[in-house]
């Protein structure tokens, strides 16, 4: 399922000037950017800035399940309120899931409607690495999502870099989750699946703001992504998950 976005709300955004003429830059040339998240139950929009002092700008949360109608007004708002045109924007950063599948949709249509539209480059950001940065840890860390009918989205980290991430059964989960120094979920219902075998510490669900970290990192080391080969971050079974499932008895 792709989500299209009304061409009369993109030319809008794109011909979209702030009553102001001069965005705010802070002290500097500052680095102007925009994060977008709609994988989970609660999307959001940020700008910012890392030249300020405080550099989140603006953000703009919206239900999740109405992402598909209000993101595009949300990034319109988000930039009025703060002065901003997108012709600023140095990057654009989007939450490429896994998540809501519909919510995912969402957030890297508009994300690439924008970027072509005006020329900015795309950094794609995984949900999970940026639940798992929220742990502040150097360690092995696991970060974990609930992706229903007893399947979470696991991905492991060491140090802040990225190791695997996979879809895997609640068996699977507890023996992966078991070898990290830290399990992390956003979903009070991941902590009472694996419960009493795997201890794990709840945090606020991430917003795009939170991928700021992630977004820096990706610009320091100069590395985009190709918007013509973006896509959506599905995770599916480890071959080992497959294999490990018995196989379905023959019919006599």
């Amino acid at each position: 399922m792709y989500v299209v976005v009304s061409r009369d709300d993109m030319i809008d955004l794109v011909n979209d000037r702030a009553s102001s003429t001069d965005p705010v830059s802070g002290e500097g040339p500052g680095l102007k950017l925009l994060l977008i998240d709609t994988c989970g139950a609660e999307g959001s929009v940020a700008l910012a800035d890392p030249a300020l002092a405080q550099p989140v700008v603006a953000e703009v949360r919206m239900p999740g399940r109405q992402a598909s109608e209000r993101l595009v007004a949300a990034v319109r708002g988000a930039m009025a309120e703060s002065g901003w045109r997108l012709l600023d924007l140095a990057a654009i950063a989007v939450v490429t899931g896994p998540g809501s599948f519909t919510g995912v949709r969402v957030g890297l249509s508009v994300a690439k409607g924008l970027g072509e539209a005006v020329g900015v480059p795309l950094i794609a950001v995984s949900r999970l690495a940026t639940l798992a940065a929220a742990g502040a840890s150097k360690g092995a860390v696991c970060a974990l999502l609930d992706a229903g009918r007893g399947d979470f989205y696991c991905g492991q980290f060491r140090s802040g870099e990225p190791l695997d991430e996979a879809l895997l059964s609640r068996d699977g989960t507890i023996a992966v989750a078991a070898r990290a120094e830290l399990v992390l979920a956003c979903e009070g219902q991941v902590a009472s699946f694996l419960s009493p075998e795997i201890a794990v510490r709840l945090v606020p669900e991430p917003s795009a703001a939170d991928a700021l970290p992630l977004l820096l990192q990706r610009l320091a080391a100069g590395s985009f992504d190709d918007p013509l080969t973006l896509d959506a971050n599905y995770l599916r079974r480890t071959d080992a998950e497959i294999f490990a499932k018995p196989a379905a008895a023959r019919p006599r």
